[in-house]
């Protein structure tokens, strides 16, 4: 077991989410234009970015956020039964898939709340969290709340493999 700088612990074969993450987090302003938040997407190779305002994260946009704008909607079908009509489901959530096909900037196409994880968190646990909630990439915050990295799954790939190749 390590004792680290912040007083958390590491223990051997669980590394800490600070030596797995990207620490050149990219960020846009909820004001950035889908395109700006695009290109950096690009230029950065990273399946995320975080939308800082105030130097806080308000929002995460994802790969799959940007790809979500060029699909298409499904629209709910109505089907009239006795003297109602209701809305048959039409999959994903209708208003949530409509408002960011609709978006024309970053506050709008934006995921919030963020999930996130702190500083001190494992590998284990950033690889539970992806699992269990579904997410990728995941915002590594400080005890302020400020974004100090980003993890994604390449980056547990990365380190998996580091770990389990260990000669």
């Amino acid at each position: 077991m390590t004792e680290l700088e912040n007083g958390a612990t590491e223990e051997p074969g669980d590394p800490l989410v600070t030596r797995i993450m990207r620490t050149d987090v990219p960020v846009v302003s909820p004001d950035a234009t889908i395109g700006e938040t695009a290109r950096i997407l690009v230029d950065y190779q990273t399946p995320g970015v975080a939308v800082v305002e105030n130097s806080k994260i308000i929002g995460i946009i994802t790969e799959a956020d940007i790809i979500t704008r060029e699909a298409e909607v499904d629209v709910p079908t109505p089907v009239p039964f006795l003297d109602a009509i209701f809305m048959a489901d039409a999959g994903p959530d209708f208003d949530d898939e409509l408002r960011k096909v609709t978006a024309v900037n970053a506050r709008q196409l934006m995921t919030s709340p963020v999930i996130s994880i702190r500083s001190s968190a494992t590998l284990t646990e950033v690889a539970t969290l992806m699992v269990d909630r579904r997410i990728n990439p995941i915002p590594v915050l400080d005890h302020d709340n400020r974004v100090v990295g980003i993890v994604s799954r390449s980056d547990l790939v990365k380190i998996i493999s580091a770990l389990e190749n260990q000669g």
